[in-house]
């Protein structure tokens, strides 16, 4: 499991993504981006430098602003999961110890 991990990490690759919208998009920069997708430039910088993950949301801000599907966008950033599945511990109600 940890060597999957391992391996995922290492075709993981944001800067790919990035550039990819930069270009379908005609856009000059990182900033032009930013705007585009209706985030702040840091939010942009991070992702390129692997300090912040794609979220769910900005993957969704990225289909609708560039008509590509979200298979398409996850197979640019590198993510080759044939499916992707939410954790259970997401369902499960949090514990109130004080109850």
């Amino acid at each position: 499991m940890e060597q999957e991990k391992v391996q995922m990490m290492q075709r993981y690759d944001p800067d790919h993504l990035l550039a990819s919208l930069i270009g379908k998009l005609n856009l000059k920069n990182d900033a032009a981006l930013s705007r585009a997708l209706e985030v702040s430039p840091p939010v942009i910088s991070k992702i390129r430098h692997r300090r912040l993950p794609v979220t769910a949301s900005l993957l969704i801000r990225m289909h609708e602003v560039s008509a590509m599907s979200i298979a398409e966008l996850r197979q640019l950033m590198g993510d080759r999961r044939g499916k992707f599945r939410i954790s259970d511990k997401h369902f499960k109600p949090k514990a109130n110890p004080g109850r």
